[in-house]
């Protein structure tokens, strides 16, 4: 199978992800064999080729955002057909008998396995998924919709939950990349007024065209405090100036695997019952859930295709905020 492959992590302007030519394995119990049509590319994915996270071994195969074809099952794998449409996201395995599992925090487990780091993932024409964590994909959305849904999509819509959010709030979004631009649309579905934070002039304009009530770099004053709000960027540096704009009793959610540190915090910016929480991971129930909202809106990914050679220039575009929206890698020859 041909794959793009890390053997050791780098600056992605040093190109880390090299081509090979892998066989294809056949998937042990309990598993699948996917043939991959689409692979989103995740901010998580640039953590990990440039070391900001380390993987148990190298080399690894990145992606966690995969659409396509199930091709071969495993022995004891039930609910699961050949030729059936998944999708395969970022958790990719947990025990299921944990106090976290068992309090539905599957994505906290301990023994948590994530697909593009523990396991090979979706920057390949062919992978093994655990069949128990693949999720059965809606008839109505194409492979370039249905990527981004699988890290950007799921782990916004849990960001939304862990903030809070209820119909009809003022919700802050601080940064505006391929979480945000979904997020945004859950909330507006829920009837709530979105404030956009970002650096970039064309993201600002992105976030404008998706109905932002309001858009100003990160450090701006909103016109009203917020009741929400979710950091999607991984500086901690905005997290000073995202509790400053929430009202008393709001809360502040940080969405990112990875982020700078937060500096000091005077004390003023918590009281007020303001409230900071961190956004772990996601469980199947989120992606569920996340799915068929998808179609209940429907949600509107705006993507940016680039063949699963060019995976190294995607991540370049995701690193420099060129892209509005998400990359996603076309891989196979049945990509709608």
């Amino acid at each position: 199978m041909q794959a793009m492959q890390l053997l050791k992590p780098a600056a992605v302007e040093e190109l880390p992800l090299q081509p090979v030519d892998l066989p294809i394995l056949k998937p042990a119990s309990g598993e699948v064999l996917v043939r991959v049509q689409a692979c989103g590319v995740c901010r998580t994915d640039l953590h990990i080729c440039e070391g900001e996270l380390i993987p148990p071994r190298y080399p690894i195969i990145p992606g966690h955002q995969v659409v396509g074809l199930v091709e071969m099952l495993g022995e004891g794998v039930e609910g699961l057909e050949i030729g059936q449409r998944v999708g395969v996201a970022w958790l990719g395995q947990a025990c299921g008998k944990c106090a976290f599992c068992l309090r539905g925090e599957e994505n906290l487990c301990p023994q948590a396995r994530f697909t593009g780091f523990h396991t090979h993932g979706g920057y390949a024409d062919w992978m093994i998924a655990d069949a128990r964590f693949v999720f059965p994909l809606p008839a109505g959305l194409s492979e370039r919709q249905a990527a981004p849904l699988l890290c950007a999509g799921i782990i916004g819509y849990r960001a939304l939950r862990k903030a809070g959010l209820q119909p009809g709030e003022r919700l802050g979004l601080f940064g505006f990349g391929a979480s945000a631009h979904l997020a945004i649309q859950i909330a507006q579905f829920w009837g709530c007024e979105v404030f956009v934070f970002t650096r970039s002039r064309n993201h600002q304009q992105h976030a404008e065209a998706l109905g932002a009530v309001w858009v100003g770099r990160p450090d701006e004053t909103p016109p009203q405090p917020l009741d929400r709000a979710v950091s999607f960027a991984p500086a901690g540096e905005i997290v000073p100036p995202a509790l400053a704009a929430l009202r008393p009793g709001g809360v502040l959610a940080i969405n990112a695997v990875h982020a700078s540190p937060i500096p000091e915090l005077p004390y003023d910016l918590i009281y007020g019952e303001r409230v900071l929480t961190s956004v772990t991971n996601a469980t199947r129930r989120d992606g569920l859930e996340l799915l068929d909202l998808a179609v209940k809106i429907p949600l509107q990914p705006d993507t940016v295709t680039y063949p699963l050679e060019d995976a190294n220039e995607a991540l370049l575009d995701l690193k420099y905020s060129r892209l509005n929206g998400e990359a996603v890698l076309e891989i196979g020859s049945l990509l709608g």
